[in-house]
Parts: structure tokens; C-alpha cells; sequence
């Protein structure tokens, strides 16, 4: 079996779309509009492909997000090298976003950082 995507709701559908195409190399497809219900989506398709399908619709309901929660927890993406991983640490940093870990090697041996990005969910980035 293998995974055929991952979705996301998001209340800033455009900045969601651009942030994985400007910070992991993401291509999305020209979006998707239900015009009775207002659900939209975009497909973000990676080189690997691996899809991310990031959602919204007028009626959601935006929880606050706690990190130690039962459900989606992060999503992780595989840069190649460790200096990878340090060189987008360090732009996502610059640009603003929170970093929550890392760069480090975990307990279990992964080289990784954490981000806090889109609304508040984790992003991590390993080698």
C-alpha cells in the first residue's frame, strides 16, 4: 500500500499553497472550488509523489492547537543531508516562522528540526 496523500485544513488556503511551494519545492494543481458548499482545495504534489491536499470551507471550526494532541501531529520532509536541513531551518527562521526543535539528532536518531508554521501546525524537517 502506499500513503496517497495527506489533508490539511486551513484557513488561509493561498498562503498554505505558497508556503509549501516556496519553502519544500511543492507544485500545485489550479485549485478546486465546490460553489455550493464553498469547500476549496489545492493539491500539492512533491517530487517523490507524495501529495498534500490543503483544504478549506467557510463553516470550520479553528480550535486552539495543542502540541501533545490526539491527530495529525506533523508532517515531515526529507531534505537529503544534514546541511540541508540546517540551510532551511535557518530560512524559515529568518522569514519569521517559529522554530520549536532542533536542528538535532533525536533520541531515536533522526537529524531534525521542527517548525511552527501554517496555523499553527508542525512542520519538521530531517535529513
Amino acid at each position: 500500500m502506499v500513503i496517497e496523500h495527506v489533508a490539511l485544513y486551513v484557513n488561509d488556503l493561498e498562503n498554505a499553497r505558497d508556503f509549501f511551494v516556496k519553502y519544500f519545492g511543492g507544485k500545485s494543481n489550479g485549485g478546486y472550488l465546490n460553489s455550493k458548499t464553498g469547500f476549496r482545495s489545492y493539491f500539492i504534489s512533491f517530487d517523490d509523489g507524495a501529495r498534500l491536499e490543503l483544504m478549506s470551507r467557510p463553516d470550520m471550526y479553528d480550535a486552539q492547537k495543542n502540541q501533545y494532541r490526539t491527530g495529525y501531529a506533523h508532517v515531515a520532509f526529507k531534505t537529503g543531508s544534514r546541511a540541508s536541513v540546517n540551510e532551511l531551518t535557518e530560512k524559515l527562521r529568518n522569514d519569521g516562522y517559529k522554530i520549536s526543535s532542533g536542528p538535532r539528532i533525536t533520541g531515536d536518531g533522526y537529524y531534525e528540526s521542527s517548525v511552527i508554521a501554517i496555523e499553527d501546525n508542525i512542520i519538521e524537517i530531517t535529513e
